[in-house]
């Protein structure tokens, strides 16, 4: 996988939190270690500074986030706890308000429920909110105390649309039926993701029309293994699977396998895992599309340290504010092909 192209340096991080006063109280979980460094500023900044990653699951993609969250944490001297709300937005919230209990001075917040963001926001109090990976369904939320990072879905789908075009239209194609792989029905990832490599395609010039009703696989490879199996059983047509994320691709690959099926025809998915990017080397996969976990995680804890210092969102990082809001930070999707994989693993 790709590596962060840029570390803040432990000493300018030092400078950062200079003069923050140590919060009383302690949080339960796992806290990532200090860097080790024995500089008397990095251990004043990891004494002073506390803060709770909160993940909705765990998956391949949202481990990978945790890990980057917690190596920030390490790199940039801040007490990082991380709790599981395995996918209950109660448990979300208990896991909120222990940490201001705790006195954290800053709450990072993967949402198991993009709607319940104002929420999220009520129960951290005065800390500041680091809403990352899943966006807010309302970003009027978001505030100079809660932000939010993560990547523009809009990019990943067009990605997709943009190169499954460039494929049709060197076959002299541009009328084609696809299946497409839903993640999570009604996630903003998921909406978006849909919406943007349908607009690529007819942007593109092709008309792009579905095979089947979309199959709704949460994200999930076993379950996207599983409903389109019968479909690829009974001989349904179609030119293309389109899935919203790697591991419902790689279940749908599965799924050929199993049902004799030649793959000689694209299949495009999202986040570059590990797996996927096997995949593209493979040549079961024609493409994936980046997505920064590991980026996203030392973002929000980056994120975390400027709220509370007041300092600009994207300081010491490399990653650009949303202008409209101001209160965004964008870690950019990029493309992922048999050219440029190698990159990625």
């Amino acid at each position: 996988m790709k590596k962060m192209k840029k570390i803040a340096a432990l000493a300018v991080t030092a400078a950062m939190v200079v003069g923050l006063t140590a919060c009383g109280g302690s949080s339960s979980g796992s806290t990532s270690e200090s860097s080790g460094s024995s500089d008397a500023g990095a251990a004043a900044a990891s004494d002073g500074i506390n803060v709770t990653l909160i993940m909705a699951q765990r998956d391949e993609f949202l481990s990978t986030l945790e890990s980057g969250s917690k190596e920030a944490a390490a790199e940039l001297g801040v007490n990082l706890t991380t709790q599981d709300a395995n996918s209950d937005t109660g448990k979300m919230i208990q896991f909120i308000e222990t940490a201001k209990n705790s006195g954290n001075q800053a709450v990072i917040v993967n949402m198991v429920d993009p709607e319940t963001a104002q929420s999220c926001i009520d129960a951290a109090g005065d800390m500041k909110v680091v809403f990352v990976n899943r966006v807010p369904s309302d970003t009027s939320v978001l505030t100079d105390n809660a932000v939010y990072v993560g990547s523009d879905e809009h990019d990943s789908g067009r990605y997709q649309g943009e190169f499954l075009a460039d494929y049709f239209k060197a076959q002299g194609k541009t009328d084609i039926k696809y299946v497409l792989l839903n993640g999570i029905l009604g996630q903003t990832s998921t909406t978006l993701r849909t919406e943007s490599v349908l607009k690529a395609l007819e942007d593109n010039g092709i008309t792009a029309e579905a095979a089947t009703e979309p199959l709704a696989c949460k994200y999930d490879r076993a379950e996207a293994q599983n409903k389109i199996s019968p479909l690829l059983s009974s001989g349904l047509e179609f030119d293309c699977i389109i899935s919203n994320n790697d591991s419902m691709a790689i279940g749908a690959i599965e799924a050929c396998k199993d049902n004799n099926i030649t793959i000689d025809f694209p299949i495009v998915g999202i986040d570059a895992t590990a797996d996927g990017c096997q995949a593209v080397v493979d040549g079961t996969m024609a493409m994936t599309v980046f997505q920064n976990a590991k980026g996203q995680g030392f973002g929000s804890v980056a994120a975390a340290i400027n709220l509370i210092n007041g300092s600009a969102l994207n300081e010491n990082t490399e990653y650009e504010i949303d202008e409209e809001t101001g209160h965004i930070l964008w870690v950019p999707f990029e493309p992922v092909t048999p050219d440029n994989v190698a990159d990625y693993q």
